[in-house]
């Protein structure tokens, strides 16, 4: 009896330590899986892997060896005349151009030859949890404020905590509406913790989160000021350069650190080459225009066809003092489209939805061939359809046959042309007509395109004041030839939007952002169901589709690039050949006069912006060029 009792009880402690290191080992493996999901790395890529490999040397569209030097001088990029601050994350008041630019830098910074891929600056490593539920980011040692102080978590924490308070203008705070906090974990450690579990909330941590001192806006006793307070002292930042001079709301100046903490990183080599950058303020275009033309700032952005057209030109374009350009954009368009709103019976029928859309002409519109038709959601991207549906688009689509219009299933929608021939408009108008006809509305005796019930085709066009102009002119003239009414009817810009938001039109205009990747939370609000009822939302249409829908979570679920492009591409093929709306134009390059005293990288970004510094990506000229004087002096 002894030795079975004996036998049983070791047999019970063989079995429980198997149980016990089963245990251990099934908790170290998933411990490792952990790890290795969750690895330390350098960039973060949205799909695939990134270009570049940790400590690598520079950007490809940089000069590594470009000479330091000279002065760069530009003009205020927008609508802004002056400036009255210098805190521009707060509402009141204007702050002045150029600090986002060469002043405040972020965790990361995105790659301008990279599909949604960020690099760490002030964070030297990223950390970010398997189900994107946090990302956590250790600073670089050597990162330093301009007064040689370094940058420590608690002041990442800082400006994350002003930058989402009510303190904080709505715009830098939606940026950041996707994280729930910011903890500290030690000096150099912070982990966020999220909200919204995407790349985009994680990109947005990364590049659109300006980290500044804790001592910015303190008094001589260390006493914090509220945040909106803080108006008139210089921002005390980890960038570039430091505002050397502010005159009068007209001018600043600013002075490159030559101690610049970053200036051998990799993803900082080659840029910020002039000593001095300084912004002169114009009340206008047309001034701004002749004050580039004396000389007086060095790069013009030019927005106008027109006046690119008919007003870039003279002796010192010429005589190549002045270098006319245009430089191609990568960022896919955003549509810039005229909305039907289907909650209108007049709209519901797709056939005369498609009529209207024949009598759009773009090509009397665009006089001076500086744009391009809108062909797709996604125009100037990988993501628009073509040709006929591929195998992976099919498999999408195929389950709601029955529900779409068949044409979804052919070749990709292509927009009308007019200049095709003498009689191209004609055509256009007579195929507009026998659609009309087909649903129900014929020319009646008064030249009124009236139904059934004797109602005559009128309706509105919902447009800002001073907004409609030819465009609006030509398409009225076009269908009046069908007997249709479109009434213009202007309106200050904030009842514009009030109408808009409570859906409150018939016909309206809108143009979406540009991007590199699609969206989805965006395309969701603009086309999902659950927003067609929601006041102010971005579903103007008023659409609801199963199909649709079902394509945006296909969007939403992809996990590789193909998975996303075949998403994006059959929702492209719904939406156009539903005739939802009219697509109008897209400008696929930028078009800049510059005085010839540059220095130019030999190889372009894809994804860069001219002169704004309001979005994440590389300002490639006012970043990455420099001055030739500069570099024909250093040779002799």
């Amino acid at each position: 009896m002894r030795r079975a009792c004996a036998e049983l009880r070791r047999r019970w402690l063989a079995t429980a330590l198997l149980l016990l290191l089963g245990t251990h080992c099934i908790g170290a493996l998933a411990s490792e899986n952990a790890t290795t999901a969750s690895r330390w790395v350098h960039a973060y890529a949205t799909y695939g892997e990134p270009k570049y490999p940790r400590g690598f040397a520079h950007f490809d569209y940089v000069n590594p060896d470009a000479p330091k030097g000279g002065t760069l001088y530009l003009r205020n990029p927008d609508r802004r005349t002056s400036f009255d601050k210098f805190n521009p994350f707060i509402v009141k008041g204007n702050s002045p151009a150029g600090v986002m630019i060469f002043m405040f830098e972020t965790l990361a910074v995105m790659s301008g030859d990279e599909l949604s891929t960020m690099y760490g600056l002030l964070a030297e490593d990223m950390q970010i949890a398997p189900d994107k539920s946090s990302i956590t980011f250790r600073l670089n040692p050597n990162a330093r404020f301009y007064n040689g102080e370094p940058v420590t978590a608690a002041d990442v924490k800082h400006s994350f905590d002003m930058l989402t308070s009510s303190k904080a203008d709505p715009t830098t705070r939606t940026r950041l509406a996707g994280t729930a906090r910011a903890i500290v974990i030690d000096p150099r450690t912070i982990r966020f913790d999220l909200k919204e579990h995407s790349a985009d909330a994680i990109l947005n941590l990364g590049t659109r989160l300006p980290v500044f001192s804790q001592k910015w806006g303190q008094d001589a006793a260390g006493k914090p000021k509220p945040f909106d307070r803080i108006i008139n002292e210089y921002p005390i930042t980890s960038g570039p350069y430091t505002i050397a001079l502010a005159d009068s709301g007209r001018r600043l100046e600013f002075v490159r650190n030559k101690n610049y903490w970053a200036r051998d990183l990799g993803v900082r080599r080659g840029f910020f080459n002039f000593d001095r950058v300084v912004y002169r303020y114009y009340q206008d275009g047309a001034v701004s225009l002749e004050a580039f033309k004396a000389g007086e700032f060095d790069l013009l952005l030019e927005y106008s066809a027109r006046t690119w057209a008919r007003q870039h030109a003279g002796s010192k374009w010429r005589d190549g003092r002045i270098i006319k350009q245009e430089f191609p954009t990568g960022f896919g368009s955003g549509l810039q489209s005229y909305e039907f709103n289907l909650r209108r019976p007049l709209f519901q029928d797709i056939r005369v939805r498609h009529a209207l859309a024949l009598a759009y002409d773009f090509e009397a519109l665009n006089v001076y061939r500086q744009y391009k038709r809108a062909y797709s959601l996604f125009s100037n991207s990988e993501f628009a359809a073509s040709g006929m549906p591929t195998p992976g688009e099919l498999a999408l689509l195929e389950p709601y046959r029955s529900r779409l219009p068949p044409a979804v299933f052919g070749p990709a929608w292509t927009p009308p042309r007019t200049d095709t021939g003498p009689h191209a408009v004609r055509a256009n108008l007579l195929e507009a007509r026998a659609l009309l006809e087909a649903a129900g509305w014929k020319i009646a005796r008064d030249g009124v395109l009236r139904n059934a019930k004797g109602e005559p085709f009128e309706f509105e066009y919902l447009e800002d004041i001073g907004g409609g102009g030819r465009a609006v002119a030509v398409m009225q003239h076009n269908l009046e030839k069908l007997g249709i009414r479109m009434k213009l009817r202007e309106v200050d810009y904030a009842l514009m939007t009030k109408r808009q938001e409570t859906f409150d039109f018939d016909f309206t205009l809108i143009r979406t952002a540009d991007f590199t990747l699609p969206k989805i939370e965006d395309l969701t609000d603009r086309y999902g169901s659950k927003s067609a009822d929601e006041h102010g939302s971005g579903n103007l249409r008023g659409l609801k589709s199963a199909a649709v829908d079902f394509l945006l979570q296909r969007m939403q679920d992809a996990q590789t690039l193909e998975q996303l492009q075949n998403a994006s591409r059959a929702l492209d093929r719904v939406i156009l050949q539903g005739w939802y709306q009219i697509p109008d134009l897209y400008a696929p390059t930028y078009r800049v006069s510059r005085w010839d005293k540059f220095g130019i990288p030999a190889t372009r970004p894809r994804f860069y912006t001219i002169e704004s510094g309001l979005d994440i990506w590389p300002v490639w000229p006012l970043t990455t060029w420099w001055a030739k004087a500069v570099a024909a002096s250093a040779a002799h």
